[in-house]
């Protein structure tokens, strides 16, 4: 692939790497990690092959071989050699094909994988991936969340909070109603992770994206449900969203779906091309 125009932050990412924060090495990777497992499920790659991840104005991509590619996350009005080509599908590009972007429809992030193979069709992988959800983002309890007043732990549910300008691929700054605590407390810098919820000295949250850091001091007020950090990872400067408390054990039972769900995606590509080639 020839870049004819850069984009904004476009930039390759995996799944992260793991194993050294001990060393102060954050695992980083793709902000929706979700959809850029579903891109590679569906080209038959491995799951943490990299991948393009793309913000609006996108790059403008000139491709100098054969090759099949889909694209997901946002949708960014993608078209080929100025025709329009749909997110979630398969589509096998030939050598001096042009991609560009039109228009932000939807999300913050889109993804492209790449492939060299025979193109299939998968109209169905979309429904997994339904951006147009309301922006519920759903949360378990941190270890300091009680240190919130009771005034304030009710404001944390019931309020909007709007992503700040000041927000990037490290976290996202939320503004809102100040927050307050019962009582000042010193504390340990103690590990955090993709997702941490943490109370800023001024009243407001952050929290904390794909390039985090490995450990903070501010309170931490929750985390983020994993199977809810995709949609997160795909609002938008400006866009509002309500948190919502749960469980440990209710968070596991939705990654437990999730995963199940992408086995079944798994095992009908198999299927799908197992029937091709026959």
């Amino acid at each position: 692939m020839k870049y004819l125009k850069q984009g904004i932050l476009t930039s390759y990412q995996n799944l992260g790497k793991n194993g050294l924060r001990h060393l102060g090495v954050n695992p980083s990777g793709a902000m929706d990690r979700f959809s850029a497992r579903i891109l590679n499920i569906a080209l038959q790659n491995a799951e943490d092959q990299p991948v393009l991840e793309m913000h609006f104005p996108a790059p403008e991509i000139l491709f100098e071989e054969d090759c099949t590619i889909i694209i997901g996350g946002a949708d960014f009005s993608p078209t080929i050699n100025n025709k329009p080509i749909e997110n979630w599908k398969t589509i096998l590009v030939k050598t001096g094909s042009v991609l560009r972007f039109k228009k932000l429809i939807v999300g913050s992030r889109a993804y492209l994988a790449v492939k060299e193979g025979i193109c299939n069709f998968l109209p169905y992988v979309g429904q997994v991936c339904n951006l147009s959800q309301k922006k519920i983002i759903r949360f378990t309890e941190g270890n300091e969340f009680d240190l919130l007043t009771e005034k304030s732990k009710q404001a944390f549910e019931n309020q909007a909070f709007t992503i700040s300008n000041a927000s990037n691929r490290m976290g996202y700054r939320m503004n809102a109603e100040i927050l307050e605590v019962n009582a000042k407390k010193e504390l340990v810098s103690s590990a955090v992770d993709f997702g941490t919820i943490q109370l800023l000295p001024s009243g407001q949250i952050i929290v904390l994206m794909a390039d985090h850091q490995t450990s903070g001091g501010y309170p931490r007020l929750g985390n983020i449900v994993s199977v809810d950090l995709p949609k997160l990872a795909q609002c938008n400067v400006n866009d509002s969203i309500i948190f919502k408390k749960i469980s440990i054990q209710e968070a596991e039972d939705l990654l437990i779906q999730q995963e199940l769900e992408l086995q079944k995606l798994k095992a009908s590509i198999r299927f799908f091309n197992d029937k091709q080639k026959n």
